[in-house]
């Protein structure tokens, strides 16, 4: 066979052998495609499966949590508040951060099942007959002031306060007793406008003027404006303008009898700007205390425009105005609410409430240093406010360096979180259906950072839930004015609470109670450093020890005392300068 048969035997041995394959591998593509499917089918059944798995394990989390809403757990869908609801309730996508977790599901269990136990209003009650045995008696002038004196007087002081309304409040009484105490006429106050408070409130926006100078007039002489021939000084330039940055901070009398009256005497005016704790508590004579506290407990008359919204904002609180006590009088004068049925309450009865000043702003937090549980974007987010608003503490910060947030928490120092003054009110029995009035501005983180409290306490209102847009339009921007509504649904309560007793509207408010109270108007107050060492033990704590020690920590604090030297005559009345004791309750009060 030649060549060429042998090349042509190859190729029909190539054609035949591919007409061969071609089926065989067709063959084989048909299993392999039906194997991939057959595996296709099973890595579906088995994602299939886990899909279902994990929709069932959603549905069931979604009934425990449901249930544990019930019992009263954390993670609850709140329900909504009659007559409205509130700005703090929660949405469930915001979860914010919790500190103390275990300790708030404790305290969700123990209040579930604690709900039919003693009210803790009565709990809570002053101890009546020590309390009772001091009564206000400021206002008994002990002498008035000779004419003679007021005619031949050294000139006159005036005062620009700063600060909010409290601390105006507390810088205006001050003056009252320098006025006195030199023997000047004081010019009816002025306020400092603040970047922070924003308010260009006057004193006769907030005071009833002519009441302030005709209460006080057997005392010191007040007067509207300065005299023609003063108004064209330029006090800075002759040195009778003073700045809080020229007087220590609780100056002694003597301080004003060297300085400030030789100054009355050369100029006849001096102004003191800003005078924020520029006096002292003590040393200071009997009847200049006295006169202090008849500026504070007496003289301060909200105008009607104010007293009347009070008097809306107590009516819509306690929903039936049926009792009026001596605290009402004092801040509502003659528009005290009428006895009306509102809303749902068909009892006839004033609803029991708690008021509770928070004091979480985002100022106190940025001022503060500390730490609360935010991470990094919180320590930037309040590094950069401190930067704007207190550069002189960033200044201190960088050139002193600061104790770490650790050791401020150790020390007290850290204004209480909501999330612990949830857990301090339920470690002192405070029920789920507790009626509790907010008091303060905006809490710094809003609703994620109110989840732990209005999870727990959901029946919980401020005075812009209660008052319609309309009816609080009059108050807009003036935040003195609205502190104003603060302090008369705090100081009208039944019972008191605070966070921070260093604030100055928890400070005034305690006192107004003290003073005005009767012995039946309680105040709960923290110890800071010692509430901080409780919840460093929160990981090991039962309930049980936590509210023993919670409980104990209050109970030292509520205790009726007379007000030691050096302390504030304006937080702790119970002084012979400005309350008058008796040895028994009178027997018509018991």
């Amino acid at each position: 066979m030649g060549k060429e048969g042998q090349n042509l035997g190859v190729q029909l041995l190539t054609r035949k052998s591919y007409h061969v394959s071609k089926p065989q591998k067709t063959a084989a593509w048909g299993k392999r495609r039906a194997w991939i499917c057959k595996q296709l089918r099973i890595v579906g059944f088995v994602f299939g499966l886990l899909g279902s798995f994990f929709l069932l394990d959603s549905v069931m989390l979604t009934l425990v949590h449901h249930i544990s809403f019930r019992n009263g757990n954390l993670g609850s869908k709140l329900r909504k508040i009659k007559d409205g609801g509130s700005r703090y309730d929660i949405d469930q996508k915001n979860t914010g951060k919790l500190m103390y977790e275990r300790l708030i599901n404790l305290a969700s269990t123990a209040l579930a099942k604690n709900d039919l136990q003693q009210d803790p209003f009565a709990q809570w009650k002053e101890h009546y007959e020590q309390a009772s045995s001091w009564k206000p008696c400021a206002d008994k002038s002990s002498s008035a002031v000779h004419e003679e004196n007021v005619m031949n007087g050294t000139g006159f002081i005036q005062v620009s306060a700063n600060g909010g309304l409290n601390q105006q409040r507390v810088a205006v009484c001050n003056a009252v007793a320098v006025a006195a105490m030199l023997n000047a006429s004081l010019v009816l106050p002025k306020f400092l406008y603040s970047n922070v408070w924003k308010d260009k409130s006057q004193f006769g926006n907030i005071y009833q003027e002519d009441y302030f100078i005709n209460l006080l007039k057997d005392d010191v002489r007040i007067v509207k404006e300065l005299p023609l021939h003063l108004q064209s000084l330029d006090l800075e330039s002759i040195g009778s303008q003073i700045s809080d940055m020229d007087i220590n901070k609780e100056s002694k009398p003597i301080y004003f009898s060297e300085v400030i009256h030789p100054l009355l005497l050369r100029n006849g005016v001096v102004h003191f700007l800003g005078f924020g704790n520029r006096l002292a508590f003590d040393p200071i004579p009997a009847k200049l205390q006295k006169l202090r506290c008849k500026c504070n407990f007496h003289a301060f008359k909200f105008v009607p425009k104010i007293q009347m919204m009070g008097s809306l904002l107590i009516k819509r609180i306690r929903k039936y105005n049926f009792r009026v006590s001596e605290l009402d009088k004092q801040l509502l004068g003659n528009n005290m609410p009428s006895s009306l049925l509102v809303g749902d309450n068909i009892s006839g009865k004033s609803l029991k409430y708690l008021a509770l000043h928070m004091r979480f702003e985002m100022d106190m937090v940025a001022y503060s240093v500390c730490d609360f549980g935010g991470r990094e974007k919180e320590r930037r987010e309040l590094q950069a406010y401190r930067e704007i608003h207190f550069p002189a503490l960033v200044m201190r910060m960088k050139e002193n360096g600061s104790l770490s947030p650790a050791e401020l928490r150790k020390l007290g120092r850290c204004p209480l979180t909501p999330e612990e003054a949830a857990l301090m009110l339920s470690a002192l029995g405070f029920k789920p259906k507790t009626y509790i009035y907010l008091a303060g501005s905006d809490i710094y983180g809003g609703r994620s950072r109110m989840l732990p409290f209005a999870t727990l306490y959901p029946n919980l209102v401020t005075k812009e839930d209660l008052l319609t847009p309309s009816e609080l339009a009059p108050f807009r921007n003036f935040s003195s004015q609205l502190a104003a509504l603060d302090f008369i649904a705090c100081a009208a309560a039944d019972v008191f609470a605070m966070t921070d007793s260093g604030s100055q509207l928890s400070s005034l408010v305690t006192g107004f109670r003290i003073y005005h109270g009767g012995g039946r108007a309680p105040t709960l107050r923290p110890n800071k450093k010692r509430f901080a060492k409780i919840l460093s033990d929160n990981g090991t704590l039962e309930w049980i020890e936590f509210e023993e020690r919670v409980r104990k920590m209050i109970e030292e604090n509520h205790r009726v005392q007379v007000r030691r030297r050096g302390r504030s005559i304006y937080r702790q009345p119970r002084s012979p300068e400005c309350m008058c004791k008796i040895s028994e309750p009178s027997p018509a009060l018991l």
